[in-house]
């Protein structure tokens, strides 16, 4: 069997645990976060550079890679794993979330006009057939349906695929949030009916919709785990907050399928980490450490701290003393300090690199206090 996934221990003060999936390119151990590689690519990172940090499981984007270099030139390189020469497991999206963007400027911008404002250009049509909408690079006009997403991730050849699902904005009405949830349910079994036809050794993940409403959740889960999917995403609309979503995801939760590993869509801030682990979520994927890393914005166990500050101008140690990576065994707060204000790339690279090893051993240390029972 190319997946599966194996539970190693339950909490027993949560819903925390930690397991296993297995996949044809290496296993991920969660719960585990996952880095976003937008373009093939982690920002300011290459895959040799990523390797010592022990990423297991990373995303891409599958509609930015659609429309450039396209699928068939990543087929023509072997697929994803060889073009971008990453040897461990890959996850892509369908290319839906990009759709949200294109009609509404993304989440924060979507949740600040009330969902009342779209933008000009972009998606052209939502149907039932799919998504027509202008590539942003050319102006070409795209459609993209639940097959199409399922050929383009076929060729990219990612571990983990996405069946294609519809993302409505947060202020959406009782009918219209209806509408989409039954139509992005009809997208997602079409996606698996053209995902089975060829499995080509990679897993489907469900999407798991309804919004803020329990019942819609609850009625998600409930469809999709009657179906074939190997695991199951926890997408659309996830509130206004932080609150919010813990509160929805508590009550989604018991009623997502155990027996598989869940993912939670594009959250990976700190103070959500913290939150969404005991209540079972196994991985998670966000682009927020690099970003940060990009605005000087470095982690530590003791808080974050901005690099670009004047005070580190002189401090001649690492970012953090117990971090293993080769920005602190390396280099110091001073030479960091100074790569940003002399506006070096390679400032933006150090930074990645160690934000993106400071998660992945906070996400074993979370794992080891699952194991605990202290989580």
């Amino acid at each position: 069997m190319y997946f599966s996934f194996e539970v190693i221990h339950r909490s027993r003060r949560s819903r925390a645990r930690v397991g296993r999936i297995h996949t044809p390119h290496g296993i991920i151990e969660t719960p585990n976060f996952v880095p976003v590689a937008t373009n093939g690519a982690l920002k300011a990172v290459d895959s040799i550079a990523a390797d010592p940090i022990g990423i297991q499981l990373m995303f891409c984007n599958t509609y930015h890679l659609l429309l450039h270099p396209g699928p068939d030139v990543v087929a023509q390189a072997g697929g994803l794993h060889s073009f971008m020469k990453r040897s461990a497991p890959i996850i892509t999206d369908s290319g839906g979330f990009q759709v949200f963007s294109l009609m509404y400027g993304g989440v924060a911008a979507e949740l600040k006009s009330k969902g009342t404002k779209k933008q000009e250009g972009g998606v052209l049509k939502i149907n039932e057939e799919g998504v027509l909408f202008r590539s942003y690079r050319d102006g070409e006009k795209i459609l993209l349906t639940p097959e199409s997403s399922v050929e383009a991730q076929k060729k990219l050849g990612a571990d983990i695929i996405i069946p294609l699902d519809e993302l409505p904005p947060y202020h959406i009405g009782q009918h219209a949030l209806k509408k989409s949830f039954e139509r992005t349910h009809r997208w997602e079994e079409r996606s698996l009916n053209a995902h089975r036809s060829n499995p080509n050794n990679q897993a489907m993940y469900a999407v798991v919709h309804g919004g803020i409403d329990p019942a819609l959740r609850a009625e998600s889960a409930r469809r999709l785990g009657a179906l074939s999917f190997d695991g199951y995403a926890i997408g659309g609309s996830l509130g206004k907050n932080r609150e919010e979503m813990v509160v929805m995801l508590k009550e989604l939760m018991p009623h997502v399928p155990e027996q598989a590993p869940n993912h939670l869509l594009g959250i990976g801030d700190l103070p959500s980490v913290e939150s969404v682990i005991p209540l079972g979520i196994d991985t998670m994927d966000s682009s927020h450490p690099t970003k940060c890393a990009r605005h000087g914005l470095l982690f530590t166990k003791e808080g974050s701290l901005k690099i670009i500050q004047g005070q580190h101008s002189t401090q001649h140690t690492p970012v953090s003393a117990s971090c293993r990576c080769i920005t602190c065994t390396t280099y110091t707060r001073s030479y960091i300090h100074h790569l940003f204000k002399a506006h070096e790339p390679i400032a933006a690279t150090l930074a990645s690199i160690h934000n993106l090893t400071f998660m992945m051993d906070l996400m074993a240390d979370y794992r080891m206090k699952i194991l605990n029972d202290e989580i």
